[in-house]
């Protein structure tokens, strides 16, 4: 078995604003990569509706839902998966109403395959680290070698 620890991050401080100008580094990675005989489980650190220069895709849960997922996809793309490869996701909402669920069902919708959905928890938390963050998905991948 073989472990490789995936760090995409270009400050020690991975864009958090409390540990912006403190010597304290963000400890954990964009994910975790465990190469056994016939495939590779990758383990993808929760990811918020933030775009490349750091800013929030967007103040509704459709736009930051999409962003999130598209920063999933990035990093499973460049390990040589697909969104198929996903078998667990774990989605953590500030909001759950009605709409807020027909918005990320439909957004998911379209980054994965019908019938190749992944096993998924859905939980309502008060606040996510980001500030006007609504949604935080971590993800769970198993990819042929």
């Amino acid at each position: 078995m073989n472990k490789t620890h995936i760090d995409l991050a270009k400050e020690r401080g991975r864009g958090i604003e409390a540990l912006k100008g403190s010597n304290v580094p963000a400890v954990f990675c964009d994910a975790v990569k465990v190469q056994l005989n016939e495939c590779v489980m990758l383990s993808i650190s929760g990811k918020v509706g933030v775009r490349p220069d750091g800013t929030l895709a967007g103040r509704t849960m459709r736009e930051q839902t999409q962003q999130t997922l598209e920063s999933i996809r990035e990093v499973i793309q460049r390990e040589g998966g697909t969104m198929d490869d996903i078998v667990r996701v774990r989605v953590y909402v500030t909001q759950v109403d009605s709409a807020s669920l027909r918005d990320i069902h439909d957004v998911r919708s379209k980054f994965w395959t019908e019938g190749k959905y992944p096993a998924s928890t859905l939980v309502r938390v008060d606040q996510l680290i980001r500030d006007g963050a609504l949604i935080e998905i971590d993800a769970d991948a198993v990819i042929a070698s």
